[in-house]
């Protein structure tokens, strides 16, 4: 057997373990890489204020978007100028699929009631999928507003015509658009009264600052419960099974009155066709979840996953049925 000398030992000893602490950081590099990188955060810039009905949905969604994704999900409300601001704020991100947004209704009303804005609703976007529907509900403040039922209230604001007042979460906002259709089908009158967002909004209408308001049921459904507003009615055309309480509007008389708010993912322009089928195969998988069916179910949501060339075609479509709305409900351009 061949003897080796102590020193001739150490030194390979000591060459071996330099090697395996050379690969081991060579090894350890890429794997520290991938760590990081999935432990990157997907953040969502929501257009709205926290507790409106795409703040709900979302929040109830974003452990199983998570998931789905493989990345932790950070929801960040930047309200502002009926969700502009937030808006902005996502196109101006780069598009690698780690900064999204969710809107609603009011991304395809912008180009109606604005002179100018600072972006494209259609081209600086890049559609994932319309996710669903969210009922709308006009509520009163009880102690203010003594009516129960659309006649009643019809009769209240009809008595006094422009002594009411009503709220909304902005100018040319979904909410506003909501109310003024129903002041038209009734014939009524009542003063506008915008805010900066939905919280705001609903704070002011349980404190009885303002008179009445329309709001997406999510956004309110504990008010109800506590009593802090009452219910007039839903602009659905079937009573909800969230809320089968609450009368439709074509069930007390006002047959015209109907809208719904809707909720979509989108990210900015320009974002890999790979990233866009990724982020919607989460979607859909999420939404797919029990938890987050009951959850949507119990707010009343319908949950209806589209393709993207689907959310294309209909963010064009909703953008000409709006511009009339827009129109014949008389709100003049900001």
């Amino acid at each position: 057997m061949t003897q080796t000398s102590p020193a001739l030992s150490r030194r390979k000893t000591l060459s071996l373990l330099g090697s395996m602490a050379l690969g081991a950081g060579a090894l350890s590099s890429p794997g520290m890489l991938l760590a990081q990188i999935s432990e990157r955060p997907v953040r969502f810039i929501l257009p709205v204020a926290a507790g409106s009905g795409v703040d709900t949905i979302m929040r109830a969604t974003s452990a199983a978007l998570a998931q789905a994704l493989g990345h932790p999900v950070v929801i960040e409300n930047q309200a502002g100028a009926g969700g502009i601001v937030g808006t902005a704020a996502m196109i101006k991100s780069a598009p690698d699929g780690f900064t999204l947004s969710v809107v609603s209704n009011n991304h395809v009303i912008f180009p109606s009631v604005y002179k100018t804005l600072p972006f494209d609703p259609i081209n600086d976007i890049t559609p994932i999928s319309v996710l669903g529907s969210t009922p709308m509900v006009l509520v009163v403040n009880p102690v203010k507003i003594h009516a129960t039922n659309s006649k009643e209230l019809v009769a209240l604001l009809k008595a006094r015509p422009g002594a009411y007042n009503y709220a909304s979460s902005g100018n040319g906002t979904i909410l506003h658009l909501a109310a003024e259709m129903f002041l038209q089908e009734a014939g009524v009158q009542a003063h506008h009264i915008p805010y900066k967002g939905v919280g705001p909004m609903i704070s002011d209408l349980i404190g009885g600052q303002v008179d009445m308001g329309v709001l997406s049921l999510p956004s309110v459904q504990g008010h109800l419960k506590s009593g802090a507003l009452r219910a007039i009615g839903t602009s659905s055309p079937h009573r909800l099974a969230a809320a089968p309480e609450i009368a439709t509007f074509v069930e007390q008389g006002l047959p015209n009155y109907l809208v719904d708010g809707w909720f979509a993912a989108v990210g900015p322009k320009r974002l890999p066709a790979p990233d866009v089928r990724r982020i919607h195969a989460a979607f859909v998988t999420a939404f797919s979840a029990p938890e987050v069916k009951d959850a949507m179910a119990r707010q009343g949501n319908t949950i209806s996953t589209t393709t993207p060339e689907a959310a294309a075609a209909f963010f064009r479509s909703e953008m000409v049925k709006y511009a009339k709305l827009v129109k014949t409900a008389g709100i003049e351009l900001a």
